[in-house]
């Protein structure tokens, strides 16, 4: 039987209540007005079939988020198996190495990198000190990628990294007793047992990077143009504001999708088969 809450609990929940209609009911509503309007504020569908305009624009942000989400679980769950094997100590001082460049604000965090990538920054520098010639970097899609790689992979780290401290000991001794080697073990028992985390990880890295245009702008050189940029310059004029929103509803639909998705395989609990 459910319990009935108290005057007191449901009291509780009515700021939370408000913040959410305020900051994420309201202008959900807002985005999805004006994207079914037009400027005189009728009823239009043309703001939607605009869209198919933009869909090469929408299948280069997909890939760029796909290649750096795949490259932060490549790098991310060694990591993460590495951190929660360590000693205690080890642990935090990894945790404080993961979580420094946290602190720092993201346009500090790209432009560092830019600086690093550029035709006259630091990688450039040590080329040409060994006698390689420059090479442009800057301006491409890799760095864009590296980019959303180095600002999106503690995202991938910790929610792996708290899977694997939540895991049994006793699972990995049972399967060393019933005669797995390292990498049985790896596959068969640590990651089934870490897929929420794997799950968790991937939708907080994809999501993020699928909406990015501070990476793309500053990395990319102005030389792609993603689906965070589109939406930024439809909101520089009034004009092109329900387009913009438009796009916005378009991508919500789509993260909430893709949300929704993980979700419901992060449920289910792997199965170890040893």
């Amino acid at each position: 039987m459910k319990k009935k809450l108290s005057f007191l609990e449901r009291a509780a929940a009515v700021p939370h209540m408000v913040w959410a209609v305020m900051f994420i009911v309201a202008p959900l509503l807002i985005v999805a007005f004006f994207a079914f309007t037009d400027t005189k504020g009728g009823f239009t569908l043309s703001n939607i079939q605009s869209l198919f305009s933009y869909s090469h624009i929408f299948l280069v942000s997909i890939c760029f988020s796909l290649v750096a989400t795949f490259f932060c679980l490549l790098i991310g769950y060694p990591l993460a198996y590495t951190m929660s094997r360590a000693k205690p100590s080890t642990q935090k001082l990894l945790m404080v190495l993961l979580m420094l460049p946290m602190w720092i604000s993201l346009l500090i965090r790209t432009y560092s990198l830019m600086t690093l990538l550029d035709n006259g920054g630091l990688v450039n520098s040590l080329l040409q000190a060994i006698g390689l010639e420059p090479v442009a970097m800057v301006g491409t899609g890799g760095a864009v990628i590296l980019g959303m790689i180095y600002d999106f992979l503690p995202y991938m780290v910790l929610p792996i990294y708290t899977s694997m401290q939540k895991m049994d000991n006793r699972y990995l001794e049972a399967a060393a007793d019933l005669g797995c080697n390292s990498f049985q073990t790896m596959f068969r028992v640590v990651l089934p047992l870490t897929t929420p985390g794997i799950l968790s990880g991937i939708t907080m890295v994809f999501v993020p990077s699928i909406s990015t245009f501070y990476i793309s702008q500053k990395l990319g050189g102005g030389n792609f143009d993603l689906i965070g940029d589109t939406i930024e310059r439809q909101f520089k004029y009034p004009s092109t504001y329900h387009v913009g929103a438009a796009i916005s509803l378009v991508m919500m639909i789509l993260i909430l999708i893709s949300v929704a998705v993980m979700n419901r395989f992060s449920d289910e609990e792997g199965e170890i088969v040893v």
